[in-house]
């Protein structure tokens, strides 16, 4: 059975493991063990999904609460996605925004079809600025 939490002190190592095992890891900086550090420090709404005392999924978010929140992370281990962990990780961020408080994301490549799937709406006009 899969628990959820809101409150989980999880290291940096913990959640390397974890993002390497979820192909995320392909597109974060796992190998930057204090800009990693810093992504879990500093995010303000963090929930992580745990297979006993397993890491198997987390949720990163930015986020003011009440007009928008930036999913910037959704990472499940491949043995355990398709079991709607990622999908639950989701509403499990909602239920901690207020009410109208929309969530944002840029989808990796292999993930673009799935947020579609579970009602998120595409926006083309996403822009970044790389340092």
């Amino acid at each position: 059975m899969i628990s959820y939490r809101d409150n989980a002190n999880i290291i940096a190592e913990q959640a390397i493991d974890l993002y390497k095992r979820s192909t995320l890891g392909e597109r974060r900086p796992i190998d930057n063990h204090n800009t990693f550090e810093a992504m879990l420090k500093n995010a303000n709404l963090t929930i992580t999904a745990w297979d006993g005392d397993k890491l198997v999924g987390i949720s990163r978010t930015l986020t003011d609460f009440a007009y928008v929140a930036y999913l910037a992370d959704l990472a499940v281990n491949e043995q355990y996605q398709r079991t709607d962990i990622g999908k639950r990780l989701i509403a499990e961020t909602q239920l901690r925004l207020e009410p109208n408080c929309m969530i944002v994301l840029l989808a990796a490549p292999k993930a673009n079809e799935y947020y579609e799937h579970i009602g998120f709406e595409h926006n083309p006009r996403a822009w970044m600025l790389k340092k």
